[in-house]
């Protein structure tokens, strides 16, 4: 046989793996592994290897953690990896068995491959906010919105419009994500549309007075403060509900995660509406009178209210007490904000200064400045542009984490009235102004977020991607119990109750049985005696004591059968030792 030749196989199928058995010489058998990328079953084909009779063939061995298609992408700097890691890799080594080692080495591969996937969704975020750049000695906020709408596209300047309405002063609110406006006047005119196509959902008078309007979680559903009472809307202007326990409010915040209409009245009580269920999960009094300024947190859900004593206080619905409370100016505070991630508390008093703190740590402010007047208006945009009103005067600055105030802010705007609410739209370089007659769209470079998450927030959603929204935030709705100051504290384990239960099983194994006390009714001369009530005495105090015995019995009997179940655990420590009688030979322990 020659070195190099045609050879004829036979296939045999394996699980994982081809043999292929040298047919050529009867005398010969061998088999050749040969691991294949296609995974196709065949049989019986005839088949050219060149190779040395005598050396089986060699197969390099790859083992490739992902799908091979994966592997053909770019690899990713280190830089980006260490940006969405989640810790560093847990060691098997100290694992004993080899399911466990290998169950824990498969959940790492998860994990490097979430990370990855994780990071490389950020080479598809191109789109990047831009600012406006100003030439050599210009200033941006020499720019006023008619120079910045000459000098932008046809759909941007489509975006800056006024509207001139009659039934003011107005407030405002934009949809969770930013396609739809909801006006409310004071004088009862409500109007909900689509403020990017300019089409008009519902419009009417309620013939009332509206303190204020919000969302909620989709466009198809409002709430409207009234003069008395919280009436829901659909977005036909169809009244769906009246919530009469809501009395004389006027401020409202809705928590889209946990499904609740946070409100605050004018006799200082604080409600939360949960409207999946149509029920209070929160009413008290916080006994600090009108509440006029009130935002939620979204990192948390926490409600955050000011007063007249320059104190902002923080609240939950299962807790009557506030979670914390923030002096944050000597004078009664005129404005609050709270930022998109949740981690800026920014205030204005009547002191004329704005202050930034830090709401995880809550000690003293991280920046402050003084206006020329006191701010009746703050708001916070999801890139940090911090907007302030002052009467018919807006300012916008580019970072609100600004430790003085700079000579120039960003963008001004005068307006024809007082401003009364005051809104950035998400997902977009828009500022809403609503004034005391009108209602004005202005354009802020580089304010609103330019990537968006589609499943969380979509504003080119179709009917059918709300519908099904809808349904999965309703099966994923937070608790009202999980709204705490600290979100981490859920995970953590509650050591004080922990402890007092364990030692609540100690001592049941040392109690004493509880002392009985009886006082015989006096009967009448002649039909009982000392001798007869003694008797009875002692066979109560009998009774007493079995029936304790019998249950000390019992409950000790449980606890022993639930911690043998722990034996095999290698963290089980038993609660009382077990005795032998060969315990009394042991040394007793001398105390030091």
């Amino acid at each position: 046989m020659s070195k190099k030749e045609n050879i004829k196989v036979n296939v045999k199928k394996s699980k994982n793996k081809r043999y292929f058995e040298d047919t050529a010489d009867e005398n010969v058998s061998k088999k050749i592994k040969v691991k294949s990328n296609k995974r196709k079953d065949f049989e019986g084909e005839i088949i050219k290897v060149e190779q040395n009779v005598q050396k089986p063939l060699k197969v390099k061995k790859h083992f490739k953690r992902f799908r091979p298609q994966l592997d053909k992408r770019p690899k990713l700097p280190k830089e980006i990896l260490k940006k969405y890691t989640r810790g560093e890799q847990v060691e098997s080594s100290g694992v004993k068995t080899k399911y466990f080692k290998q169950k824990l080495q498969r959940k790492e591969i998860y994990l490097e491959y979430a990370t990855e996937q994780a990071a490389r969704t950020e080479i598809q975020l191109s789109e990047q906010q831009g600012f406006i750049e100003p030439g050599e000695e210009e200033i941006t906020a020499e720019y006023r919105q008619a120079d910045i709408v000459k000098n932008v596209d046809i759909q941007s300047a489509a975006k800056h419009f006024k509207l001139n309405l009659d039934f003011g002063p107005y407030c405002m609110r934009y949809s969770k994500n930013g396609r739809h406006l909801l006006l409310g006047g004071r004088k009862g005119h409500v109007a909900a549309f689509d403020w990017v196509t300019k089409k008009l959902h519902c419009e009417m008078n309620v013939m009332e007075e509206v303190a204020d309007v919000s969302f909620f979680h989709v466009h198809t559903m409002f709430a409207c403060a009234q003069k008395d009472h919280v009436y829901v809307y659909d977005n036909q202007g169809t009244e769906l509900h009246c919530v009469k326990r809501m009395y004389r409010v006027n401020k409202m915040e809705f928590l889209p995660y946990h499904f609740l209409l946070a409100t605050g009245n004018n006799d200082g009580y604080v409600s939360w509406l949960d409207v999946s269920i149509g029920e209070l999960v929160g009413n008290f009094n916080t006994n600090m009178g009108g509440i006029r300024m009130m935002r939620h947190n979204p990192a948390n859900g926490v409600l955050c209210t000011g007063g007249g004593k320059g104190v902002v206080s923080m609240w939950s619905p299962k807790i009557k007490e506030p979670l914390a409370k923030l002096l944050c100016h000597a004078t009664p505070t005129s404005a609050l904000a709270v930022d998109h991630k949740g981690q800026h508390l920014i205030t204005a008093g009547l002191d004329s200064f704005v202050k930034i703190w830090d709401i995880r740590a809550l000690s003293g402010p991280l920046a402050q400045y003084k206006l020329s007047l006191p701010a009746n208006q703050l708001e916070v945009s999801q890139k940090g542009v911090l907007a302030i009103s002052q009467g018919n005067y807006c300012e916008m600055y580019n970072n609100f984490l600004m430790a003085k105030k700079p000579s120039h802010p960003y963008l001004k705007h005068y307006s024809d009235s007082f401003v009364h609410s005051m809104r950035f739209c998400p997902y977009e370089d828009i500022l809403g102004i609503a004034t005391a007659n009108s209602f004005q769209s202005l354009l802020v470079p580089g304010s609103g977020e330019p990537n968006y998450d589609a499943l969380e927030d979509n504003p080119y959603e179709t009917k059918k991607q709300r519908r099904e929204h809808e349904v999965h935030a309703l099966l994923e709705k937070i608790p009202s119990e999980l709204i705490t100051l600290d979100p981490n504290e859920i995970t953590t384990v509650d050591v004080p109750t922990l402890q007092e239960k364990v030692d609540a099983k100690k001592a049941l194994f040392f109690i004493k049985p509880p002392q009985v006390e009886i006082n015989p009714r006096r009967k009448m001369k002649g039909r009982g005696g000392s001798v007869k009530a003694a008797r009875n005495k002692q066979i109560v105090k009998d009774m007493k004591r079995k029936e304790f015995i019998a249950n000390v019995r019992q409950a000790k009997q449980n606890i022993i059968a639930t911690h043998k179940e722990k034996e095999g655990n290698d963290d089980f420590i038993p609660l009382v030792k077990p005795t032998s009688v060969l315990d009394r030979f042991k040394p007793k322990k001398t105390k030091t």
